[in-house]
């Protein structure tokens, strides 16, 4: 139901953005006759199913999880939104009531795109954490080790120094409150994805005989753990009177090289 009060049929909120795609327009830029015509009725038909209201329809399109006046989709405001409110104010702001004052949509809106606050939450770690460009990383060709491990550290440190900081605040949320039930859902998703991704890497540059033969989890711990550790605490140890830390370019190449010492093969 609309807040107009208009229970717009399904097949015409279709209709509307079918005839938004073909002919590249927002769905409030196309013109209720060539949603009618994309619908297969007439102009006074649809506006009759529609209680008369354009606003109605457009307001079902909103329901429906697409802005129809030119923003962008939903489900990329809701991401932003819900970063943003996870990195000021923590994982207790996380509510879909927030999300959508934020992104300027309805609550029904992240429902449908989300379908509830857990999954929304998984899109934001997803989004902000550096588990996809890692994955990009160590599914490639196997280059030179250094150079790999290097590169995983640049991408760690931007996922966890950059703005809005959303790692940071669920590593803090998570130490606070190991018990949070959103955080164990978040751990069982993308904790096997994690060893199933790095660990095929770990355990292939171990046939290759350039990584020592080890459990392969404490070889992604050591190879995760003291960067997470860096970086979470960069910005609270930079502020240290005295005490100048490297560049993290410098950083990253002194994790890399210390890495290499403890689990390469000469």
């Amino acid at each position: 139901m609309t807040p107009a009060g208009v229970e717009v049929p399904a097949d015409l909120v279709e209709a509307a953005l079918r005839a938004a795609h073909r002919l590249g327009k927002d769905v409030a830029d196309v013109s209720v006759l060539a949603i009618a015509k994309e619908a297969g009725v007439s102009r006074s038909t649809l506006l009759r199913r529609i209680g008369g209201s354009r606003q109605a329809l457009d307001e079902a399109v909103r329901a429906a999880g697409v802005d129809p006046g030119g923003q962008r989709p939903v489900r990329e405001r809701a991401i932003d939104a819900g970063a943003h409110l996870i990195g000021a104010q923590g994982l207790a702001a996380l509510t879909l009531e927030a999300v959508a004052a934020q992104a300027e949509c309805s609550v029904h809106s992240l429902y449908a795109a989300f379908g509830g606050r857990d999954e929304l939450l998984r899109a934001i770690f997803e989004t902000h954490s550096p588990i996809l460009d890692v994955e990009k990383v160590v599914s490639g060709p196997h280059a030179d080790l250094g150079e790999t491990v290097n590169k995983i550290y640049r991408l760690v440190a931007e996922a966890l120094t950059r703005e809005p900081r959303v790692v940071p605040a669920m590593l803090a949320e998570a130490l606070a409150r190991p018990g949070e039930p959103a955080l164990r859902a978040l751990q069982q998703h993308f904790a096997p994805r994690m060893l199933a991704g790095l660990g095929t890497w770990v355990a292939e540059e171990m046939a290759m005989g350039r990584i020592r033969s080890l459990p392969p989890p404490l070889v992604i711990q050591q190879l995760i753990g003291p960067a997470l550790m860096h970086f979470v605490t960069r910005s609270a140890i930079d502020q240290v009177p005295g005490l100048d830390l490297p560049s993290v370019e410098e950083t990253c190449a002194v994790f890399a090289d210390a890495f290499l010492r403890a689990v390469g093969v000469p």
